[in-house]
């Protein structure tokens, strides 16, 4: 090349001492800038270079190399307009640096968890941060993934898989958790569109009760080492169909009752979800606010002492239910182990509805329950209910405390992460608006996202193919069908005979033994009078 005689680093040396950077190289080698004698790396990634389609520009900013400086191929999404690709180059760059500089998880997951309102950690995305939000996010998508949802099969509406082969079923058992419980709601509400139910009539497993999500701790060593913290989850799932449920909702608010102030309310049909039970049917003697408020108290008690979190997560209406549940817990008291110290309350709530009033939200932040909301721009759900008086109306305050009755004023609680994914060089334009909606398209963005104006680039390495597990959302070249999860000829196998079947599954758990003494325990430890116990 032109300029000084180049400085040439044998592939075989560099190997050598830079073996996680190559990693994922076919080719690194140093050469001087034509404007600067210093020395810069220039990575190839593994492309056909024979190929005239590809547009390469090498990053030609100069450094000079240190032991414990590395440098990271780009993703595929480095695949850009030469004036966006150097950006792109640096967001990995930084993402890696940040990865190699920053203080482990057990060090600052307070931050993580909101303590300071996620201040400072969002432009640009934390690496800590960003993981978390997968990482919770999963936990919710576990719930879609597990969950029967055919109205043929008998088990419509129920899991999948008992308690103690979940994660082991789905691939989660490095996640170091276990299921402490599932949760079930009651069917027997005027909300069709909310539940499963199976077509056939005789013999189904249950004709009252869907199953809504679990309840799961931090059991593994290790993971609690690298968390800093026994941790806690609620995951709750939301709706099989997207639009669908929406009209269900009666978008009026009621008293919510959990202490006594009748002026904090919470739409009605999120609120008959979560309180209402079904006596005829065992899976809901008890509704599934008690069953989440006992099963709390119960893990609480168990681990007195320990360092804990609560961290609830759930996607559309399971996101409802997460806010609704996080701040039942708070305003009962429940993460209060000794005066004056609390156990954090985090959601990470993935394209949620609004759930209650402005009253509701102040009351939320009053608690300090800690809401990260993840949304995609061109989602509808999180624009719903309270399309004309929500936070954005400037007189919301005014028209609540003047007319009492007003039965259309909601807010969103929490801090909002707004997501666009038409940024996404892997997705496709498209008019469904469940594509907006999917969860594992929002844990792609997040895994993209690195902050306000800077280019989409992964960050982690996600597979793209989760994209389209549920819905047909990237782009045809990448050769990954639409809806491609599905069990095993629909879980039929043959049996002795050589005919197939749908075999039996072990009757699930309902409800643990001691479900209504850590109930009656929590009654006796909140101070106000209650309604819907």
């Amino acid at each position: 090349p032109p300029g000084p005689p180049h400085l040439f680093l044998s592939q075989q040396t560099y190997m050598q001492e830079n073996q996680e950077t190559l990693a994922s190289c076919s080719m690194a080698f140093l050469a001087p800038s034509l404007n600067n004698p210093k020395v810069t790396l220039i990575v190839l990634p593994r492309w056909n270079l024979n190929r005239s389609s590809r547009n390469l520009l090498f990053p030609t900013k100069p450094f000079s190399p240190k032991p414990s400086t590395i440098i990271k191929c780009s993703s595929l999404s480095s695949i850009t307009p030469p004036d966006h690709l150097e950006q792109s180059t640096d967001q990995t760059t930084h993402d890696d640096h940040d990865h190699h500089q920053r203080p482990l998880l057990d060090q600052v997951w307070r931050e993580i968890q909101g303590c300071n309102d996620w201040e400072g950690l969002m432009d640009p995305m934390n690496s800590h941060l960003r993981r978390e939000i997968i990482r919770y996010g999963e936990f919710a998508q576990a719930c879609y993934d597990s969950f029967d949802f055919d109205p043929h099969s008998k088990y419509c509406g129920t899991c999948k898989y008992q308690g103690e082969h979940f994660f082991e079923k789905l691939d989660m058992s490095h996640r170091g958790y276990h299921i402490s419980r599932y949760l079930y709601a009651t069917s027997n509400i005027n909300l069709p569109n909310f539940f499963q139910k199976s077509k056939m009539i005789s013999s189904i497993w249950s004709q009252h009760a869907n199953w809504m999500g679990y309840v799961a701790v931090a059991t593994d060593e290790d993971e609690i080492r690298r968390l800093g913290r026994r941790d806690i989850v609620v995951a709750w799932r939301g709706t099989v169909t997207y639009l669908e449920w929406i009209h269900d909702l009666k978008d009026f608010l009621r008293p919510a009752h959990f202490r006594d102030d009748p002026t904090i309310k919470i739409e009605s049909g999120f609120y008959d979800l979560y309180t209402q039970k079904e006596n005829s049917c065992k899976y809901c003697t008890f509704s599934a606010r008690e069953q989440v408020l006992a099963e709390i108290k119960r893990i609480i008690e168990k681990h007195r002492g320990e360092e804990l979190s609560i961290t609830i997560t759930g996607h559309s209406l399971g996101s409802a239910l997460a806010i609704l549940s996080a701040y039942d817990i708070a305003e009962m008291k429940l993460n209060t182990v000794v005066s004056s110290k609390n156990i954090p309350i985090t959601v990470f709530s993935f394209s949620g509805p609004r759930v209650g009033n402005l009253k509701f939200k102040e009351r939320c932040d009053e608690l300090g329950i800690k809401v990260l909301r993840v949304i995609n721009v061109h989602d509808k759900v999180p624009t719903v209910p309270g399309i004309f008086a929500n936070e954005k109306f400037q007189y919301q305050k005014y028209v609540e405390e003047t007319i009492s009755l007003f039965p259309w004023s909601y807010a969103h609680v929490g801090v909002e992460l707004a997501l666009d994914h038409t940024h996404s060089p892997f997705l496709k334009p498209t008019n469904d608006l469940g594509c907006a909606h999917n969860l594992e398209a929002h844990l792609h963005l997040i895994d993209g996202y690195h902050g306000k104006g800077r280019k989409f680039c992964s960050a982690t390495k996600r597979d793209i193919a989760l994209v389209n597990k549920s819905c047909d959302f990237l782009k045809g070249e990448y050769g990954v069908p639409p809806h491609w999860r599905q069990d095993e000829n629909k879980g039929m196998v043959r049996n002795s005979d050589g005919r197939w079947v749908l075999p039996e599954r072990p009757r699930m758990e309902a409800h643990p033994d001691d479900t209504a003494h850590h109930l009656e325990q929590v009654l006796k430890f909140a101070s106000s009078p209650l309604e819907g116990l």
